[in-house]
């Protein structure tokens, strides 16, 4: 099908290539506005189209722009977000002289649009949600696990009650399922799978792309329930200086520093650094455990960014990633307790070392056609104990992309081509048994995508991979478009994804337990003697936008189904006093339903309203059994409110429905769960007041009813005995958490 899809799309270029190169010349000009000493300053970013059509370019960053003619119209339109908009007739040779004016309102200017929070491209054959920093702000997201408060496409939880770790969940599959990546390079994998997110502090990140299902094949092969791309604030275009003070009730104090400066004509840096510190100890459920480990963290990067003037554009980058975690018993020393069972305790201690950079030229006179170069590499190295357990890795990696993109004929026809390595070596430590291994990942790609007009976008790629472990595999994907009216758009995907489970880093939370570890591998050279995870996923959507009394609002549909050809199992039911790792052996699924309304039902008050509805099964032994600790049911309202006087009050709610609970019925009375947890209702609440662009200031509750998880430990009361588990959440653990901060910026 792929083949038959290019031969049609090469004969359709080469017929349009014939037909333009009969045409004229490329229109060229400038877009330029004009500054106060009457200077041209160029507009970087402007539209440049025919009107009535699709058919336009951006100017680069001169201002400068090319366009081949069409034959429909010789009316050119300029457009650039602020300015009014210019259109003018173009009739000959002659290099244009575009001037835009500034949209200003003399007296009064009343805003009759305000640009939404998370927004979806309707152009991109990918269902894309664009996350910004305003809606960031809605919650106190102190890093990138805790960004998700208000998105109802998903979920949060607890890893376990020691160690305070959270782990997302998308299309009910476990966070490693989802490629998280920074400014598209490989981030949060590996070692880091599960802990990764808490090193992108929430101040550094300037938005977020969330899709689900399949992605693109220049990102990778390990996608399976969808991706999540960072991207970081700019040294070009952010606030010269920015600071960020939070501290809630918990005893938990975070400082974040953002400074960026233009060095020179072409060159701008910035320094973005993070710490936080947890020096309290609270035990407010009277289990004899910590509700939050005493932690120290310290992070920090330094970025620089080229902008020439020919089209070429580098960046470079450093960071750096100190963390020490103590948890446990209250009162638990690590010089006297350590090794002994005096007290129980856990250390979590992470060095991490990152250095990135990313070389891209756009080629001015053929705007469609560009080149970039991404290498990025990884160093880190973790200690750390749990009780008796000894867990102790180090991860080294490097990654490599060349990206080539062009047109065939005409931008209706373009692609995008290249190369790619992913080199991996791990050395982890569990008590006395050694798992490391070494993986070697080169590949190529190609991605092909064809638009007609606004209606049909169609994006199709392959990408073939070989393992130096698993050998040779291919990852198709297809992503096709279709817009039924002007507001409604139809999307599908299908495509395939494969990835080594990093079996201990992803499952950290069973160490804070007695379970006895189980790895049932093959005894091959293959990660942990077991294959690797595939799967291939197919979703569909609509998005319908509407106007509902003179207000703007949306509503979308979903559903993805995930199937398994091959698992990694964790299997908690097999004995409560065990977790085994193994290859599946029957069937394993995830079918997600999602519903979202978005509408500003009045002036000002935004509502976002959600259900979702998940089916996950996976064969355990012989057994197939829903997946434990995961709701088949959630409903989600999210209101926000900004006054003239600006002040914001935005208001969260989440139901949460049963979870099943991994068997405990072998164990004593006493220290046996219910099959099922029962259902339970989180809200929070922020509110945030404004003095100008500069200074603001946020106090918030969250877990306004302090609903709590009951005995979230199992025989917490004899941490090294046969039937301690702390692995078991299905709720909230910490209770109401008040919290206020400040920000201020200066621009």
């Amino acid at each position: 099908m792929l083949r038959c899809i290019l031969l049609v799309a090469l004969a359709l270029g080469s017929m349009q290539l014939a037909f333009a190169q009969s045409n004229q010349s490329p229109v060229k000009g400038k877009v330029f506005e004009l500054g106060e000493d009457g200077d041209k300053i160029p507009l970087v970013g402007a539209n440049i189209y025919w009107l009535g059509t699709t058919k336009g370019a951006p100017t680069d960053a001169d201002g400068n722009f090319s366009l081949d003619r069409v034959s429909d119209t010789d009316q050119l339109v300029a457009s650039y977000i602020g300015y009014l908009n210019d259109t003018l007739g173009v009739s000959d040779d002659q290099e244009l002289s575009i001037q835009l004016l500034p949209d200003v309102t003399l007296d009064e200017v009343e805003v009759e649009y305000r640009q939404k929070t998370v927004q979806i491209d309707y152009l991109n054959p990918l269902k894309s949600e664009l996350i910004s920093e305003k809606e960031l702000l809605k919650a106190a997201c102190c890093n990138l696990s805790e960004s998700f408060e208000t998105n109802p496409s998903v979920d949060v939880s607890f890893t376990d009650a020691v160690t305070g770790t959270r782990q997302i969940q998308m299309l009910g599959l476990a966070g490693p399922y989802t490629q998280i990546t920074r400014e598209n390079m490989p981030d949060v994998r590996g070692l880091s799978a599960i802990y990764g997110m808490v090193y992108i502090p929430g101040t550094w990140i300037e938005s977020i792309q969330l899709n689900k299902g399949a992605g693109s094949v220049v990102n990778g092969y390990e996608s399976v329930a969808g991706q999540i791309n960072v991207e970081l604030r700019k040294p070009e275009k952010s606030d010269k200086f920015y600071a960020n003070l939070y501290a809630n009730e918990g005893g938990r104090f975070e400082a974040n520093l953002n400074w960026s400066q233009r060095v020179g004509e072409n060159w701008s840096t910035a320094v973005l650094l993070h710490t936080k510190a947890n020096a309290i100890e609270r035990d407010r459920n009277k289990d004899g455990f910590l509700d939050n480990p005493l932690s120290q963290h310290f992070i920090g990067l330094n970025r620089w960014k080229y902008i020439g003037q020919n089209g070429l554009m580098m960046q470079f980058g450093v960071k750096g990633t100190y963390l020490d975690n103590l948890g446990g018993q209250v009162g638990f020393d690590p010089g006297r307790d350590r090794g002994t069972t005096n007290l129980w305790g856990m250390n979590l201690f992470t060095k991490r070392f990152e250095a990135w950079t990313k070389i891209g030229k756009v080629y001015i006179e053929q705007p469609w056609k560009s080149v970039g170069v991404q290498v990025s590499g990884v160093y880190h190295d973790q200690d750390s104990y749990f009780g008796l357990n000894e867990y102790d890795a180090d991860q080294q990696s490097f990654y490599g992309n060349f990206i080539y993109q062009s047109m065939i004929g005409t931008t209706d026809h373009q692609f995008k081509t290249g190369a790619s390595i992913q080199y991996d070596r791990y050395d982890e430590v569990l008590n006395i048994n050694d798992y490391g291994r070494t993986e070697v990942v080169p590949g190529a790609y190609f991605e092909y995508s064809y638009s007609f007009l606004d209606k049909f976008n169609a994006m199709a790629g392959i990408r073939v991979d070989h393992h130096n472990l698993y050998g040779t595999f291919m990852t198709p994907r297809v992503h096709l478009r279709y817009a039924l009216t002007d507001q409604t758009v139809l999307r599908a995907s299908m495509g395939r994804g494969q990835r080594t489970a990093s079996i201990l880093a992803e499952n950290i939370g069973v160490f804070a337990s007695s379970r006895q570890i189980i790895v049932q591998g093959d005894g091959s050279d293959k990660p942990y003697g077991l294959d690797a995870e595939v799967a291939w996923n197919f979703g569909i959507n609509l998005t319908q936008e509407f106007r509902l009394d003179y207000r703007e609002g949306s509503f979308s549909v979903e559903y993805y189904r995930t199937n398994f050809e091959n698992q990694i199992v964790v299997d908690l039911d097999q004995s409560p006093q065990q977790v085994a790792f193994y290859n599946l052996n029957g069937e394993s699924y995830s079918n997600s339903f999602q519903l979202q309304v978005d509408y500003e039902v009045l002036k000002f008050v935004d509502m976002r309203i959600g259900y979702r509805w998940f089916d996950v099964n996976t064969t355990y032994g012989d057994v197939t059994l829903q997946k434990p600790l995961v709701s088949a049911h959630r409903a989600f309202l999210n209101l926000g409110y900004e006054t003239r006087s600006d002040w914001k009050f935005d208001y969260t709610f989440n139901w949460q429905g049963e979870k099943r609970i991994p068997y405990t019925g072998s164990n004593p009375s006493d220290y046996q769960l219910q099959q099922k947890s029962p259902d339970f209702y989180l809200m929070n609440v922020q509110v945030t007041k404004s003095w100008g662009e500069r200074f603001e200031v946020y106090v918030g509750v969250e877990n306004l009813l302090n609903y709590r998880q009951e005995n979230p430990i199992l025989a917490s009361d004899d941490p090294f005995g046969d039937y301690f588990d702390s692995s078991l959440v299905w709720g909230p653990i910490f209770g109401r958490n008040t919290y206020a901060g400040l920000r201020y910026k200066i621009k």
